[in-house]
């Protein structure tokens, strides 16, 4: 284990931050999104991935509105919502509605289309879609969706991913890790990665952080890597982070 002193150091070098205000900006009316990575018509050809880590779009969807059906292939795609309803029907036959707590995989593979939609007339939904690059080309699309309880990331980290299908949350065919963590004021955790060569990209949901020596606001994200370890201290209360462990080789 590494001492304070030079993780910190490390950070310096090894890292990239991506304030919450220079991500990209769409406002479709329907649909307000946040790239944090090029998407759509928000190119920034610093800013196409971390890792195999490929999308980080925050979106809010108007009262009963949604995306219509569309196609998407060797890609694995992970919702996670944050606040709504949020109705999910695909070419596999699926019709679900996800919402806070839970956690939604597609493995698209050799191909699938879906379409996902506001469930309810009355609120905004709000949600993280998230791509990750597979381990493996054309496999079998799929599709999963898993409850949590809420009260497992109270001033701890709770896994929503992993590549293995027995562990806790939903699995990808991608050796990556997310987890997220709900914490109260001055709380300090550390997070140990857990496979060489992968870094770990952190997204505050809610509230502020430092992690090692830099601070992070409210949908702020950081990028780091070349290191095993991380420390986190919660700035405010109930502050809220998404920590995503991913290979750094696509």
């Amino acid at each position: 284990m590494e001492n304070t002193d030079k993780i910190k150091d490390r950070l310096i070098t090894h890292s990239v931050l991506h304030k919450a205000n220079t991500r990209g900006h769409a406002n479709h009316g329907w649909l307000e999104s946040y790239h944090t990575f090029s998407f759509a018509n928000y190119h920034n050809p610093e800013r196409t991935n971390f890792g195999v880590l490929r999308v980080l779009n925050d979106d809010r969807v108007s009262q009963g509105m949604g995306f219509g059906k569309h196609p998407h292939d060797n890609m694995e795609i992970i919702s996670i919502p944050l606040e709504g309803d949020l109705e999910h029907q695909d070419s596999m036959g699926n019709t679900t509605v996800i919402k806070e707590g839970d956690i939604q995989v597609m493995s698209a593979g050799t191909g699938i289309f879906h379409s996902e939609y506001n469930k309810n007339k009355d609120q905004l939904v709000k949600f993280l879609q998230i791509w990750i690059y597979p381990n493996q080309k054309n496999v079998t699309p799929r599709y999963d969706q898993v409850t949590l309880d809420l009260k497992d990331r109270h001033n701890k980290l709770q896994q929503i991913l992993s590549p293995n299908p027995e562990d806790e949350g939903v699995w990808v065919h991608q050796d990556a890790w997310f987890h997220i963590g709900k914490f109260d004021k001055d709380f300090s955790t550390s997070y140990q990665l857990k496979k060489p060569g992968n870094g770990i990209y952190a997204f505050v949901l809610k509230g502020d952080f430092t992690i090692g020596n830099i601070v992070l606001n409210e949908r702020d994200g950081l990028g780091i890597w070349d290191t095993d370890t991380i420390s986190i201290t919660a700035n405010s209360a109930d502050a809220e982070i998404l920590l995503m462990e991913v290979p750094m080789k696509l």
